[in-house]
């Protein structure tokens, strides 16, 4: 078994064992809260440091066993057994120790902003850009997660030229951050009398949703403007100045937002904006840690083609990371899991890689 962080899984365990004593003393509410976030988040290492240590114990027992003489044939034969056994379950545990204990992307724990943009293709490209909308908001509905859309921009056969929405629950971002990048599809058009295979291609944007802690926003630095919004026509034309286009001086970064309410509008641009400066931040962080960035797993460049649909064959490629699967059906009906997990333990491979180099 590789060398485990002994000192590291000490101070994990006396930490964890704190906060138990500390919730147990009924601190106040607000006390309370942060020590309950802090227990959720240590609780399975700390179990599985304790699973170690007790399976740790019971091996060295079981060698002082074998070792004494005065121990009889019957229960050498069963200790020698037990010894596999248990030498088994300390090599399981320490692979999933060194996954537990390796550097955590303090963005994993935030919820997410989903952008999702109709690229090459025209009316098939915002088609399939609303296929894949549909695909996140299943596999979030799988997962209890809520769902709300910021803005969308509806294409004129059908699906999204683009759409923005907010993505809220329990480690969101940990599992929705390798989906950013180019996604293509092949497939036929409804709108394709031949019957020839179109390729088209949406790109998807993940983003941690920062709050006002994580991003400083100086007044100065942004110029908001508002603006007439541009209604559907007929008697639901928005004729009111309730658009909002906020600009963000050093960066040049302009968020758009054109919904009915100028307050609302004014809000979810500035929410927007906050997790683009931020995810810009990390972005810049993990570039100077050249290392840290080449281990990322398409969670930088927006233009890296990551992923193809084949509809005819109904299969689905993840260029990253080589991986094929016959089942695009039950994929774009949000069954993803099988293609994030293998994304998590690409990246968790490199990861324990680079730490084992660095040891």
């Amino acid at each position: 078994m590789t060398d485990l962080p002994r000192d590291r899984m000490d101070q994990v365990l006396k930490r964890f064992e704190l906060i138990e004593t500390q919730m147990a003393a009924g601190p106040e509410p607000d006390v309370y809260v942060k020590l309950a976030s802090e227990y959720s988040e240590l609780q399975e290492v700390a179990g599985k440091i304790r699973e170690l240590r007790q399976a740790e114990a019971e091996l060295d027992d079981l060698k002082s066993m074998l070792a004494d003489p005065a121990t009889d044939k019957e229960m050498r034969e069963l200790a020698e057994a037990d010894l596999e056994d248990v030498e088994g379950r300390i090599e399981t545990l320490g692979e999933e120790m060194q996954i537990l204990l390796l550097p955590k992307d303090e963005a994993d724990d935030k919820n997410a902003i989903l952008e999702i943009r109709a690229g090459t293709g025209g009316d098939e490209a915002a088609l399939f850009a609303g296929d894949l909308f549909r695909m996140y908001e299943r596999y979030a509905a799988e997962k209890g997660w809520r769902v709300e859309v910021v803005s969308a921009s509806e294409g004129e056969a059908g699906g999204y030229k683009e759409i923005i929405a907010t993505v809220s629950g329990r480690g969101v971002f940990s599992r929705l951050k390798f989906e950013s990048g180019v996604h293509r599809v092949q497939r036929v058009p409804a709108t394709e009398a031949q019957g020839r295979i179109h390729t088209s291609a949406a790109t998807v944007a993940v983003l941690p949703e920062a709050e006002d802690i994580d991003v400083d926003i100086k007044p100065d630095d942004i110029r908001i403007d508002t603006m007439r919004a541009s209604g559907a026509g007929g008697q639901h034309v928005n004729t009111t100045d309730s658009a909002v286009r906020i600009t963000h001086i050093p960066t040049g970064i302009v968020v758009l937002q054109a919904e009915k309410s100028q307050h609302q509008n004014r809000a979810r641009a500035m929410q927007i904006l906050r997790a683009r400066l931020f995810d810009m931040q990390r972005m810049k962080a993990a570039d100077e840690r050249s290392e840290a960035r080449r281990l990322q797993v398409g969670t930088g460049d927006r233009s890296e083609r990551i992923r193809t649909y084949n509809f005819p064959q109904g299969r689905l490629t993840d260029h990253r990371i080589n991986l094929t699967l016959y089942k695009l059906d039950r994929v774009i009906e949000g069954d993803l899991d099988e293609v994030i997990d293998a994304l998590i333990s690409d990246h968790q491979a490199k990861l324990l890689a680079e730490t084992g180099a660095d040891g």
